[in-house]
């Protein structure tokens, strides 16, 4: 069961690469030259999007996309061999680096294995044909998990890329699965490796509510932790999304964040973020690039695994096609020390339980966590205000572990810094000071 769930997994950098996009060829040779500068930056595991063949029956785009799986055993010759992907966990491996592939079991291309060999095992319409759920998905059919041989199937599936060298699973749409399945693929795949990340992509709620209007599977995401380690934000992530270019949802969406801890089994650890392969970018998203790199540095402070996607070091603008080769664009890595540094903090008082708290009422955000003796505080102008805010930190001055530069705080008061600031103090913060006009992650 999920409540096994290693809590130190909150601290995990997660890294996402499409590797059609990565590198020159788009190649696992690729990935692999790149993965000394993950490490080197504080990544703990890296995420391949689907790296199986793509289905060409009714495709969309010119190479089509890689959730639109032809064939769950195998992988795309033009990323590599299956021998040169086990070399690349290898290499993953000495590196200290865990690998995650992504796992679409929701559905599969038209064109897929499963659909020539065993079209009973997916939804049909009404004249017996495979068909999708969801007709925006036209480029895949879905699977009818009401065949037990299709559990056969896709947990042997699992277990030939885990002895392979995989060592977590991205589930796609895993709320659309049974939660049954998942369970089952879990404890099945503990007993040949019982150390394997599990990450839901759990959905937005709107689409879970659509779904049960009309009969179908939607599991929300306190039931699917109980399978799943780590699940998506994207229960509020609307909210968030709002709270990005209009500061005054900001209240909202940190009161959702308290909701979150404490509508979820006690175990449950979310995946924070600010983009990824189906969002638009940070750079693109908020008004300003300030207010960007503070959105950024608090989802790596906030509590849970930090995910970061490939070009985001390089303040990529352009979200990458899925459905056509568009290369990630890397320029100068202008934005490398930045996350290198938030991945590394990410790790700092991480055996200590954080008490996290977030003050609503000041100009920027501000945020703790608090160690036995020492503790972190950050800073996050997420609003672009320019003017002084009170502080619980002591008289003194600090240096912000982010830029090196020194922070003067006076009669309780500190400049809001023009991004984010986290600075490390010693002893215990007034709790009670900090709480006023506080939301409690």
């Amino acid at each position: 069961m999920a409540i096994t769930t290693p809590q130190s997994w909150r601290n995990l950098v997660i890294y996402e690469i499409y590797v059609r996009n990565h590198g020159r060829f788009g190649t696992f040779s690729n990935v692999s030259a790149d993965l000394p500068r993950l490490r080197e930056m504080g990544v703990d595991v890296v995420w391949f999007m689907p790296i199986h063949p793509i289905g060409q029956l009714n495709k969309k785009g010119t190479l089509g996309c890689p959730y639109a799986v032809q064939d769950y055993r195998q992988v795309d010759l033009q990323y590599g061999t299956q021998e040169e992907f086990r070399l690349l966990c290898q290499y993953a491996h000495a590196l200290g680096l865990k690998v995650m592939i992504d796992v679409v079991y929701n559905h599969t291309a038209h064109d897929s294995v499963l659909a020539n060999e065993h079209p009973a095992w997916f939804h049909q319409d009404e004249e017996g044909s495979p068909t999708t759920t969801v007709p925006a998905w036209s480029d895949i059919i879905d699977l009818n998990y009401d065949n037990p041989a299709l559990w056969d199937y896709l947990i042997d599936s699992l277990k030939f890329w885990a002895e392979l060298g995989v060592d977590g699973f991205r589930c796609d749409v895993a709320a659309l699965v049974p939660l049954a399945f998942w369970e089952r693929a879990r404890a099945e795949l503990a007993e040949i490796k019982p150390d394997i990340i599990w990450l839901a992509e759990s959905v937005h709620t709107n689409f879970i509510i659509d779904r049960r209007q009309n009969g179908l599977i939607a599991h929300s995401d306190g039931e699917l932790h109980a399978a799943f380690d780590l699940s998506y934000d994207y229960d509020i992530w609307p909210v968030w999304e709002k709270a990005v270019v209009d500061p005054t949802a900001v209240p909202l969406y940190f009161s959702l964040l308290q909701y979150q801890q404490g509508i979820y089994p006690a175990h449950t650890l979310k995946m924070r973020c600010v983009e990824n392969h189906d969002q638009p970018r940070i750079m693109a998203r908020a008004p300003s690039r300030a207010q960007a790199l503070a959105w950024t540095a608090f989802q790596a402070f906030n509590e849970g695994a930090f995910l970061i996607y490939a070009g985001q070091e390089s303040e990529n603008r352009h979200t990458p096609s899925l459905f056509d080769e568009d290369k990630i664009k890397w320029g100068d890595y202008s934005l490398q020390g930045f996350l290198t540094r938030l991945c590394h903090l990410k790790k700092d008082v991480a055996d200590a339980a954080k008490d996290i708290n977030v003050n609503t009422a000041a100009p920027a955000l501000t945020a703790h966590g608090q160690a036995e003796n020492e503790g972190l505080y950050g800073v996050f102008n997420v609003a672009d205000e320019d003017e002084v805010m009170p502080t619980p930190l002591p008289d003194g001055t600090y240096t912000d572990l982010l830029t090196d530069r020194a922070v003067t705080v006076r009669a309780g008061e500190m400049l809001v810094a023009e991004t984010a600031v986290i600075l490390r103090y010693s002893g215990q913060l007034n709790t009670a000071k900090v709480r006023q006009s506080a939301v409690l992650l």
